[in-house]
């Protein structure tokens, strides 16, 4: 059932028959859609145009952010406001129902200015890399610190606080929801089914490029938080060196002090094992893999302060 009271502002780039189907399951349910393109080379923007959507055409010589991407689309709702905005990304499929269903949580709580539900992924048995997105996305109920990139928001909420931070390559939406929780909303997950994401991640590259991001994301987000009273990703950074870079480092200076230094890497196997009751094994061994490239990317990001310089987008696919 269309609402009047909820719009939707989905981005894409290049996202082909996903688009498609991600259009025609917001249609029936928001009174208008603002497609964001973000440079798309195939028929996206026909795409859009097509299915009733008011496309925005990001200026590319800009650098681009979903961040940025998704604020455009905020902008082109101004002149005829909504009372909600119904977030998603273009490689995702609403639920039939979830728009109306958020809508009774946001009366449900009243402080409430975001509302989420579980995104799935499409193929989760396709790799093992879209079935640790499945998991990841598997967030508790309740209450919440943030939402992902698919969420159904407060929208004069959201412009209080001045939208989504452009110039975050990563981790934007964790950033709103903490400036939205400072201005007195709340951020809720509540137990319905809300969109089916394809992550199409097939290579082990991609895999490591994600948790690279992950990684900056951390570190960012520690940087500007961390000493704030909600020390934000203050603990996932300090996995991510200490598991991603403390480890291998110390444990090949030891090894050239003495062979038996090298003995300290089995601080990984350990931790896996460590984990495993509660994740399964697979998960657990990704799990401390992925110290790696968080390592990385939060090196990167402190490398980049560093010489003043900020890094581009972080792509896995």
């Amino acid at each position: 059932m269309v609402t009047d009271r909820v719009d939707a502002v989905v981005i894409g780039r290049n996202e082909g028959a996903r688009l498609a189907v991600c259009l025609d399951s917001l249609r029936p349910q928001v009174r208008r859609v603002i497609y964001v393109d973000s440079g798309s080379t195939d028929d996206s923007l026909t795409t859009a145009h097509a299915r009733g959507a008011e496309v925005v055409a990001l200026d590319m010589s800009v650098p681009f952010t979903a961040a940025r991407a998704r604020n455009a689309g905020l902008a082109a709702l101004a002149a005829d406001a909504p009372d909600f905005v119904q977030l998603v990304d273009g490689d995702c499929e609403v639920r039939a129902d979830w728009v109306s269903t958020a809508l009774r949580a946001m009366a449900d709580h009243p402080r409430a200015v975001v509302v989420c539900g579980r995104r799935r992924e499409r193929y989760p048995d396709a790799t093992i890399y879209n079935r640790l997105c499945d998991a990841e996305w598997d967030t508790p109920v309740g209450e919440a610190l943030a939402c992902g990139g698919d969420a159904l928001m407060s929208y004069s909420a959201v412009q209080a606080v001045g939208g989504y931070d452009p110039t975050l390559i990563a981790g934007e939406e964790p950033d709103l929801c903490l400036r939205l929780r400072r201005a007195g909303g709340e951020v809720w997950r509540i137990d319905a089914e809300m969109t089916l994401h394809d992550a199409a991640m097939t290579r082990f590259g991609q895999w490591w490029q994600r948790s690279r991001r992950a990684g900056h994301a951390f570190a960012e987000g520690a940087w500007r938080y961390g000493r704030a009273p909600e020390k934000h990703w203050l603990r996932e950074t300090r996995r991510a060196l200490i598991w991603g870079a403390g480890v291998p480092v110390v444990a090949l200076v030891a090894g050239l002090i003495h062979p038996a230094g090298l003995l300290l890497l089995l601080a990984w196997p350990l931790q896996m094992a460590r984990l495993a009751p509660r994740l399964g094994w697979r998960t657990a061994f990704f799990t401390v893999l992925g110290k790696l490239p968080e390592a990385q990317g939060a090196l990167g990001f402190y490398l980049g302060r560093l010489i003043g310089r900020r890094r581009g987008l972080i792509e896995y696919k």
